[in-house]
């Protein structure tokens, strides 16, 4: 089923959450909007080429909810990705992001990804074909350089190429990527953090939107990173405990504080749970991404012990859910 929710227009993005393989599903993007309203979320990479024979709608839908929300897609067929594009404005997102920074097997066989820094026309043709294929904004994420392809001058370059071919709009994983002896997760933590580099390019191109990644953990850095950046992205840290960062709107974006407990946020999850059973979706594809909502308190682990394994049985039910949520609001969490 095709959403087609209408994009929203909205002010720059001050905070989003980085697009996480087997995290940032539909479904933990649905439990982040119970903690956050303006923070932009991103899908998970979807590869352009999928989309050509996998079920578009299992791939592409969401809930209205999820606004505002950018579809993450990567390839290096500038056919492809127009494709992939047209596909997201009709789906009605509120952004395509191309990924040059995945450095995995897969995608290195794929020769997309981080692969692509080192081809910065190639990046070009298919940014050009991207836009002319959809109206809404194109923008990228990719890292401080590849491999030995890591100068400043490099980076500079490739990004005045990529922006001379209509991207305004830069998330910059602060580390190179290295293709050769490191795994994914490893190239997350082990190429050193670069952040004068990217601040070098806010100085540089001040008319560009820069958006710095990799490394913070808390909203104090994210808010630090505002005074140089004009954005911050977070992701494994939001994932690991996305009630750290309950006031991200209060601080950001200037609402009203709120009280944000796990309690509340599984509650407000119950109609959507609801409506995914109905559909013959599983508990657990909810379920899975509550268990980080509650951290380092007495019988923490053991309420997470027990939704885990109820919810993964094949036939659970929303009783488990509304159980789990009643069991942390007697405990006043």
């Amino acid at each position: 089923m095709v959403t087609k929710s209408k994009p929203i227009i909205t002010e720059a993005y001050q905070f989003s959450i980085a697009p996480m393989l087997d995290c940032t599903d539909r479904h933990f993007r649905v439990l982040m909007r119970q903690i956050s309203k303006k923070t932009l979320l991103y899908t998970e990479m979807i590869v352009a080429q999928a989309l050509q024979y996998k079920n578009k709608s299992k791939l592409l839908d969401y809930d209205s909810i999820e606004h505002p929300i950018a579809l993450q897609i990567g390839g290096e067929d500038p056919q492809l990705l127009s494709e992939a594009a047209q596909l997201g404005e009709i789906w009605g997102y509120d952004e395509i992001n191309l990924n040059l920074g995945c450095p995995s097997p897969r995608v290195q066989s794929g020769n997309f990804g981080a692969c692509l820094m080192a081809q910065p026309s190639k990046v070009a043709k298919c940014v050009e074909a991207m836009k002319k294929a959809c109206n809404l904004p194109i923008t990228i994420k990719h890292r401080t350089g590849v491999d030995n392809l890591d100068t400043y001058d490099y980076l500079l370059s490739f990004i005045d190429i990529v922006n001379d071919a209509g991207v305004e709009r830069f998330s910059i994983h602060a580390r190179k990527a290295l293709l050769q002896g490191l795994n994914p997760k490893q190239n997350r933590s082990i190429p050193p953090l670069e952040y004068e580099k990217v601040a070098q390019i806010k100085k540089d191109r001040p008319n560009l939107k820069i958006e710095l990644n990799g490394g913070l953990t808390n909203l104090e850095e994210c808010i630090h990173g505002l005074q140089t950046f004009d954005g911050v992205m977070v992701g494994r840290a939001i994932y690991s405990n996305p009630l750290n960062w309950k006031n991200i709107d209060e601080k950001l974006y200037g609402e009203k504080p709120k009280i944000t407990k796990a309690s509340h946020v599984i509650k407000n999850l119950i109609p959507y749970a609801e409506n995914h059973l109905s559909q013959n979706g599983r508990l657990w594809d909810i379920c899975k991404h509550t268990l980080q909502l509650v951290q380092g308190t007495p019988g923490a682990r053991k309420w997470r012990n027990e939704l885990s394994t109820k919810a993964q049985k094949a036939k659970a039910n929303l009783n488990i859910l509304e159980k789990a949520a009643q069991q942390l609001e007697e405990a006043g969490l």
